[in-house]
Order: structure tokens, then C-alpha cells, then sequence
């Protein structure tokens, strides 16, 4: 389903050892909005819903909604440190274009239906 590399796992194990609330795992899920159509999303999830998909690296679960599935399927996480920053990183084989912020992106069906699924065009 998705990938996790070394560094985002740890820092994510950093991250849920700080919880003061029971963690189940980090969310990973994709909504609609954003100028390209859908905007990604992570928090942490006290308990794993109906039909998400979990996955455990080093320890740590990512749980993914049956919803979001399809859309990050073959997705890498990674923590990337710069000068310029640091944070999560996602790479979607599955995103054909993404904004100039690279917080939102379109898939290819959602680029041929002209809105993201779920949307009418009009």
C-alpha cells in the first residue's frame, strides 16, 4: 500500500512517544481541496476505523481510510531536514499534478472528470 523510510518512522515514533492520549497510529488520509483538487492529511488516530488499511514499520502503525486508499496507494513518507525546514514528505506516484505550494494535488481520473470524485462538474 504506502512506504515509510528510516527517518520518517523515527521521527514518527519520536512524535507518538510525546502523546500524552493513547495513540493508535498516525492517520494518513486525502480530502478534498487545495488549488489542485485534494489536499493531504496526517494526525494521530486513537483507534483504527472500520476497513483502514494499517500498516507497522519500525513499530509504529499508518492507518489509511478505505476512502483514501485508492489515491495513496505506492505512496513514500519521508522526513526530510533542510535549511530551509523540516516535515513529512510525500511522494504520490499517483498525483499527475500538484500546486506551487506542493500541499494539494490531481490524480489522473480526477483530471479527466475536471473535479475531484464525488464532485459534479457543472
Amino acid at each position: 500500500m504506502l512506504t515509510m523510510t528510516d527517518a520518517a518512522t523515527r521521527k514518527l515514533a519520536e512524535i507518538m512517544s510525546q502523546q500524552t492520549e493513547p495513540v493508535a497510529g498516525l492517520r494518513l488520509f486525502v480530502e478534498k481541496g487545495g488549488c489542485s483538487g485534494y489536499s493531504y492529511g496526517m494526525a494521530m488516530a486513537s483507534e483504527v476505523g472500520a476497513g483502514d488499511w494499517v500498516g507497522e514499520f519500525g513499530g509504529v502503525k499508518v492507518l489509511v481510510d478505505p476512502a483514501s486508499a485508492a489515491v495513496l496507494k505506492g505512496v513514500k513518507i519521508d522526513f526530510v531536514e533542510s535549511l530551509q525546514g523540516s516535515g513529512f514528505s510525500i511522494e504520490n506516484p499517483n498525483a499527475v499534478r500538484s500546486c506551487g505550494c506542493g500541499n494539494s494535488f490531481e490524480t489522473e481520473e480526477s483530471a479527466a472528470e475536471g473535479s475531484p470524485p464525488g464532485e459534479m462538474s457543472v
